[in-house]
């Protein structure tokens, strides 16, 4: 257990603390590590926002939530966590009005300040000088950022500039939740502490590669949001590619965050990007229409943003390369939507098919394949062709081992903001990404978008429920995994 000596007391000002992903992701997350002793009571939380309440008002509300969110919360540590922490009423767009904030930092008189822009990023460059104006960042401070960081290449920099102003890059903690699931940093130590696979891991053992992030609900809450997005911004830019990331890098010379991010962005310059040409036939983007899900009737994502002409992507599936030694000629496949049969998250290692059947009076050989689950149940998959026992000669089929963690290691995991927050206590970035990954990102982002526009890109409908579009971009006889349906 990491103990107090090692972290430290701190101070966590959390802007935009009383929204929603506060809620339902920072608090719980807090929660946690504070009840396996990593938090100690003697570190304040203070909670940012304008909206009118008071602590003592929000300290209910927090305890409703937590009661309402989590299994069988205590009630002794829920009292903890709120003793913790205080409610500032403060307009986030005038730097006079920082007074307050600046005596409760000096009243807790920590050092360790880590500071959580749980905003939206049109606020970073206000907060961030209103809080220099008011000497209230040092080189010890901390700042976390949540996504979006910009709608594109351009305001990504000028967001970037302006974080730049105040903070040292060794300062910035860019958060992607995608990479602190436990399944995520799974994927490290399978690769690289197991030779079987590494030395199978190259394009000479594997077919292709899918990677899909699908989700059975709309847009929720978030229509105003989203419809500035869409998916391609949404996930694909962060998401998607921070997993195509992990799977493709080459092992870094010593697990330190400069090391795993120099690896990273190795392959994002060596995604090869779209043209007029190729992203017609290698990119589909869709539109969910009425339909379906588990009996229940959705309505169609015009109706969700109630509007009727909007051409706002809901689903993207694209074929892929990357241009390198180890991977060259290999399709990778990335697709991700929302209202989809169901909820889940999974990258599928293709394995070659046996260069010679022995058993050719039988079925075909089944390929091998590496499922690594993400959500709603993190597992790792590897199917492989057994027999089916029995006289008579040969049967075989498909048989799947699994290392179900939950049945295997018994205990529940931390959920992925636990790490994230905790690695930002101990300074640590490698989960985190760096400015040059997400420039790099944009730019291979980009020519998508600008090519969507030159080629006036049809936009696809598909009916809620299904499975999207996605079967257009595929290739060779590729096929995407069957995943097992799951309840949202």
């Amino acid at each position: 257990m990491t103990t107090k000596k090692e972290l430290g007391d701190f101070s966590l000002v959390i802007f935009g603390g009383d929204g929603d992903l506060a809620m339902k992701k920072i608090f719980p997350a807090l929660y946690f590590r504070l009840k396996h002793g990593q938090i100690e009571t003697a570190s304040d939380i203070i909670v940012v926002s304008n909206n009118k309440k008071t602590t003592t008002e929000f300290r209910a509300e927090l305890t409703e939530n937590l009661n309402n969110k989590l299994k069988k919360p205590k009630a002794n540590w829920i009292e903890k966590l709120c003793g913790m922490t205080t409610y500032l009423e403060i307009e986030l767009t005038d730097p006079a009005n920082y007074l307050p904030l600046k005596k409760s930092l000096e009243k807790a008189g920590e050092e360790h300040v880590l500071l959580y822009y749980s905003t939206p990023s049109s606020l970073f460059s206000v907060i961030s000088g209103s809080m220099h104006s008011n000497g209230m960042i040092t080189d010890k401070t901390k700042v976390v950022l949540e996504k979006p960081l910009g709608s594109d290449l351009k305001s990504f920099e000028e967001v970037n500039t302006t974080i730049r102003k105040y903070f040292n890059e060794n300062q910035i903690y860019r958060i992607d939740h995608y990479l602190g699931k436990e399944t995520v940093q799974n994927l490290m130590v399978l690769r690289f502490a197991n030779h079987l696979f590494e030395m199978a891991w190259n394009s000479q053992n594997i077919d292709y590669v899918e990677i899909t992030v699908a989700e059975s609900l709309g847009v929720g809450t978030r229509k105003g949001y989203y419809d500035n997005y869409g998916a391609l911004k949404d996930m694909v830019q962060n998401h998607l590619l921070q997993l195509l990331c992990l799977v493709a890098m080459e092992p870094p010379a010593v697990l330190d965050a400069d090391s795993v991010r120099d690896e990273k962005l190795k392959v994002l310059k060596a995604l090869v990007p779209f043209d007029e040409s190729n992203v017609g036939k290698r990119t589909i983007k869709g539109q969910y229409t009425r339909g379906k899900i588990e009996d229940d009737f959705v309505k169609s994502y015009q109706e969700d943003i109630d509007g009727y002409n909007s051409e706002t992507e809901t689903f993207v599936a694209l074929r892929t390369y990357v241009q390198n030694w180890r991977w060259s000629g290999i399709p990778f496949y990335l697709r991700t939507g929302k209202r989809m049969t169901s909820r889940y998250s999974e990258i599928v290692i293709n394995f070659k098919h046996v260069p010679h059947n022995v058993f050719p009076k039988l079925a075909p050989i089944d390929r091998n394949k590496l499922i690594i689950r993400l959500q709603p149940d993190e597992s790792i998959e590897l199917v492989q062709m057994a027999k089916i026992p029995g006289p008579g000669g040969y049967r075989y089929k498909p048989i799947s081992l699994e290392l179900d963690y939950l049945a295997s290691i018994g205990k529940k995991f931390p959920d992925a903001y636990e790490r994230l927050i905790m690695d930002v206590v101990r300074g640590n970035q490698t989960l985190f990404m760096r400015e040059d990954e997400v420039r790099a990102s944009w730019k291979w982002v980009h020519s998508i978008m600008d090519n969507w526009t030159k080629t006036e890109q049809e936009l696809k409908l598909y009916q809620a429920g299904t499975e999207g579009p996605g079967d257009e971009i595929l290739k060779d006889g590729h096929s995407w995994n069957e995943a097992q349906s799951e309840e949202e």
